[in-house]
């Protein structure tokens, strides 16, 4: 079991990142007010939340030598203390909230507009995170637990 020790959005495409404590998050729109949450019409919402795990993050720093902020990645929620499923299909529980696993998070070219050699930082082993899609909605908070959901 881990904790959410962020959560962030933004509005639009290249929009600044919003450091929140709190958020809902909705089956039709991902985290409210982020722009990449909505399904569109005939989409499977694959990136409606994006994750990354404190460990990369902080990893990926260290191996530049450099000290960005984790919102920089422009992940949704950061996760501290929980090893991410890196497979198509898992689900994550935060409360009530459910988030299913969907893909890689690949690093992008804006990576590299932040730090020369950050997205070939985040490359290896999904330190780039993961994308979701919302099953089940709800409220989180900085603090609460995430866990992965198992098989009973």
């Amino acid at each position: 079991m881990g904790t959410i020790a962020g959560i962030a959005r933004h509005a639009r495409p290249r929009g600044p990142m919003e450091v929140l404590d709190s958020v809902r998050i909705t089956v039709e729109s991902g985290l409210d007010g982020d722009f990449r949450g909505a399904v569109k019409p005939g989409g499977r919402g694959r990136r409606q939340v994006s994750l990354i795990e404190r460990a990369d993050w902080d990893a990926a720093m260290a191996d530049l030598g450099v000290d960005h902020h984790w919102s920089a990645r422009r992940a949704n929620l950061l996760v501290e203390g929980l090893d991410l499923p890196q497979i198509e299909g898992a689900r994550v529980r935060i409360g009530g909230v459910v988030l299913m696993i969907t893909k890689e998070c690949d690093p992008c070219s804006r990576m590299e507009e932040l730090e020369p050699g950050l997205k070939a930082a985040l490359t290896p082993d999904w330190r780039g995170g993961a994308l979701a899609k919302v099953i089940a909605g709800g409220s989180i908070a900085v603090g609460d637990a995430i866990e992965v959901e198992t098989d009973s």
